[in-house]
């Protein structure tokens, strides 16, 4: 039996990581929410890590979402540590987070060597960015940006395979995910 490979939901606040983790999980959620100390435009937010499971084939996927704020960013350390990969949230609908996004995304891979995917969230609703205008903004080839509805599970595990194609061949671990 191969050992399970941590992957790292991460982004800015209300990007969508939780609800990510949440709808990937085939497990009850473990969710560290708290009432935020300052205005965040949300009730709550992550302190320290959603964390949950997915079974692909006959591989177990650990999934931890990290908190989005900067003040936090000791836990993208403490959860990036052996992990697999990352996947990098942004809302399509916040402009204005991108920024945001960018600094969390090279904070993490300046200090772990990650392959990482950028899904650009709320591909359902009218208005939002569109992965490949994302891809020019933030200078990503765009077969590493990606759309989704972190709402909708099959739409959500298209991050998840995208990340996972583009993983290097790793021969330390039995890694048979998608054959």
């Amino acid at each position: 039996m191969t050992r399970p490979l941590k992957l790292v939901i991460s982004g800015p606040v209300g990007a969508g990581k939780t609800t990510f983790v949440q709808t990937l999980s085939e497990t009850e959620v473990i969710a560290t929410e708290a009432v935020p100390s300052e205005d965040i435009g949300k009730p709550s937010t992550t302190v320290a890590f959603d964390y949950g499971t997915l079974r692909l084939e006959d591989q177990e996927l650990h999934l931890y979402g990290t908190p989005g704020q900067d003040r936090f960013d000791f836990m993208w350390d403490v959860l990036a540590q052996d992990a697999l990969g990352l996947v990098m949230l942004v809302g399509g609908h916040k402009p204005r987070d991108f920024p945001a996004a960018r600094g969390i995304l090279e904070y993490i891979t300046a200090r772990h060597q990650l392959p990482f995917v950028l899904a650009v969230t709320r591909q359902d609703q009218p208005g939002v960015w569109r992965p490949e205008d994302l891809a020019l903004y933030v200078q990503l080839p765009p077969h590493q940006v990606i759309g989704i509805d972190a709402t909708n599970r099959a739409s959500a595990a298209t991050a998840l395979v995208r990340l996972l194609e583009h993983l290097p061949a790793r021969h330390d671990q039995d890694v048979t995910l998608l054959t």
